[in-house]
């Protein structure tokens, strides 16, 4: 286990110097991001929106995740290291500029007055065994909303058959249209079956998170 942990921490050092460089080109301005997400709104401004590719699933709350993180898998959309064909011909449509300031509005939206922070449930004894074995907390943090980098993301509370459907992803090879490549989470996924996996997306789920849907209206 502390070798798996040593070897994680070496490649987030890596992965974050290497994010860092590429996210000093372009500062996101949140007031000009608001005028750039209408092509987010479809999706992520709906509460309860499904998604239909690969499978039906509900998308992932964005308002509250961390600026680098959204920059970080817009990016990788449009390089196509994260395959989904919608979501790489929006990256592909944007400017770095356009990612930083879609990135920066999104941080900041929907936060208001701070709730106070309620228990997070214990894992029973099987998902404890398989977060140990999977060392997620080295990288999600406390209740999986304080990722060691903001490059990571906060994923506390996101939809399990989303979370569900995102794990799996990682799992996938020389798939044209679906899969993500990276090292980090392909090498920790790969270790568990898809039932595994969707244990470890209902706990995830079930913990208290910062992320929102802000219901949005195309006509502002």
């Amino acid at each position: 286990m502390n070798k798996l942990l040593l070897t994680l921490s070496s490649m987030l050092v890596a992965s974050a110097t290497a994010f860092s460089a590429h996210a000093q080109e372009a500062k996101g301005d949140a007031k000009a991001g608001e005028g750039k997400v209408a092509m987010c709104i479809g999706c992520h401004g709906i509460h309860g929106y499904q998604a239909s590719f690969p499978e039906i699933y509900r998308v992932p709350m964005i308002s509250g995740q961390n600026a680098k993180f959204i920059a970080s898998a817009l990016n990788a959309y449009k390089k196509g290291e994260r395959k989904h064909p919608s979501m790489r011909a929006i990256a592909e449509s944007l400017s770095d500029q356009d990612i930083a300031d879609v990135s920066a509005y999104y941080e900041g939206h929907g936060k208001g007055a701070a709730a106070a922070p309620a228990k997070a449930p214990s894992p029973s004894a099987k998902v404890a065994e398989l977060l140990n074995k999977g060392g997620c907390v080295a990288c999600h943090g406390d209740n999986f909303n304080k990722p060691i980098d903001p490059s990571y993301p906060k994923v506390g509370g996101q939809p399990a058959d989303y979370l569900f459907v995102a794990l799996k992803s990682y799992k996938t090879e020389g798939n044209a249209t679906w899969g993500r490549a990276n090292g980090i989470m392909g090498g920790i996924a790969k270790q568990f079956s898809n039932a595994e996996l969707k244990e470890l997306a209902g706990y995830v789920s079930s913990l208290p998170g910062e992320l929102k849907t802000v219901p949005q209206s195309r006509f502002r």
